[in-house]
This record gives structure tokens, C-alpha cells and sequence, in this order.
């Protein structure tokens, strides 16, 4: 009860229940939208839903400093991969949130004379390179980890045993993608915070992946991912643990 009191005193807390209800809306609208007797119900889901939006937009103001803020302690990262990827997304992340707020001026009449398609494929644009970055971040993570557990001697013998009862079926695909999948699933399974936040990442690209034109899915698969991502976030931040770190 404690971790619930003190996730939903976060604004970043209120923000992932809100986008996983937004998403969920987003969701259930799809699947109902052939279905005529419940058109008062998709009406209710769709106006819950931008409710959900022009929220989120609302708490999100000021999070471009603490993206900023983010940006210079991760510059000074020993590690320049980590430093390059994690800066690079954090900046973008930057951007994104002043194009999300100038939108949300708009919105609300504050300001009137801006392209608003304009403005939001550009704010879709920083979305994007940040979660492209951050995923560049996962695999160099996964990549580094995969190759400490392959000098481990134990799980070398792990490995070898689980190679020999399944050789057959390993020499019949690809040489080595066995081993090399093994190690994989056995490098994520030990550090389930790569893991979870990689999925998110990934869940999270289809939704700038089809604001952009780049990869068109439908608001299914969009309310899908963004549900499942603001989920993740939601986990993450009840259990720091699962959380990735830097």
C-alpha cells in the first residue's frame, strides 16, 4: 500500500496511469468500432480518451528541464557509448516535451498562430530518435552482457549441456543460433530491467513509427503497445529494481 500511496504522489506516476488508460481507450475503441449497439459506448471511450491526452500533456509541463537535467548527468558517463546513447535520447526526449508543451498552448488558446500538424510531426520526429536512441542503449547493454556471461565458466558448461541434449535440432537450423539465442534468453532472464525496458522501447516505436508514415499499423496495434509499455512503466516504477540504471 505504501509503494501505491507513494507512486501515485509522483506526477510521473499519474502520468503512466493516465497514458495506460488513454492507450486502453484507445484499444477497446478499435475492437468495438464495427459494433453498432455499442456506439455510445465507443463515443464515451473516445472522449475519455482525449480527456486522457490533454491530461497527460498538462502534467508533462516542465519535464523538458529534467530532461536537460538528465542529459548533462548522463555526458559525464565514463562509458561513451552509454554516455553518446543515453544524452543523444535524453535531449531529444528534451525537445519533444517543449513541442509537446507549445501544442498544448495551443490547445488551450495560449497560442494560435502555428502549423499544428507541423509542430506535431516534429514533436513525433524527437519521439522517435529518443526511443531509437534508447533501444541503441538496450543493445549495447545486452550486447555487453551476453559477452560476460559467455567468459563465465559455469555457464559455459550450462550452455554445452543444453547444446548437447538438443544438437540435432541445432546442427538442422543454424549453426550456433542455438547457443547464440541460449545466451541470449539466458542474459535477459538474468537482468529482467534490460528486458523490460528494451519491450517497452520497442512498444513504445510503433507509435511514432506510425505518426510518421514510416511503418502504418492500425489504432489497434497502436493502443496495444502503448498499452502494454505504459504497463512496463507502471511496474517499473512500483519495483525500482526492474528499473534500468543509468
Amino acid at each position: 500500500m505504501d509503494a501505491l500511496v507513494r507512486f501515485t504522489n509522483q506526477s510521473q506516476g499519474r502520468d503512466r496511469i493516465f497514458r495506460a488508460v488513454q492507450y486502453a481507450c484507445a484499444l477497446c475503441t478499435y475492437i468495438l468500432r464495427n459494433h453498432s449497439e455499442r456506439k455510445d459506448l465507443v463515443a464515451k471511450l473516445k472522449s475519455l480518451e482525449s480527456n486522457m491526452s490533454a491530461g497527460r500533456k498538462l502534467l508533462r509541463l516542465g519535464n523538458t528541464v529534467n530532461s536537460v537535467a538528465a542529459a548533462k548527468r548522463t555526458l559525464q558517463l565514463s562509458d561513451r557509448v552509454l554516455s553518446l546513447c543515453l544524452t543523444a535520447a535524453n535531449l531529444n526526449r528534451a525537445l519533444y516535451f517543449l513541442l509537446d508543451n507549445v501544442l498544448w498552448a495551443r490547445s488551450v488558446g495560449l497560442i494560435r498562430d502555428i502549423n499544428k500538424e507541423r509542430w506535431s510531426l516534429n514533436s513525433s520526429r524527437c519521439y522517435f530518435l529518443s526511443l531509437v536512441m534508447s533501444l541503441t542503449r538496450d543493445v549495447y547493454v545486452v550486447l555487453q552482457l551476453m559477452a560476460q556471461r559467455a567468459k563465465d565458466k559455469r555457464f559455459r558448461q550450462k550452455m554445452e549441456a543444453h547444446l548437447s541434449e538438443s544438437c540435432e535440432v541445432a546442427e538442422a537450423v543454424v549453426p550456433h543460433l542455438d547457443a547464440f539465442l541460449f545466451l541470449l534468453l539466458e542474459s535477459l532472464k538474468s537482468h529482467p530491467a534490460v528486458a523490460l525496458d528494451m519491450l517497452k522501447n520497442a512498444c513504445d516505436l510503433f507509435i511514432p513509427l506510425d505518426r510518421l508514415g514510416i511503418y502504418t499499423s492500425n489504432p489497434g496495434v497502436v493502443g496495444f503497445c502503448g498499452l502494454m509499455s505504459s504497463v512496463i512503466g507502471i511496474v517499473t516504477l512500483l519495483e525500482p529494481k526492474l528499473t534500468l540504471k543509468p
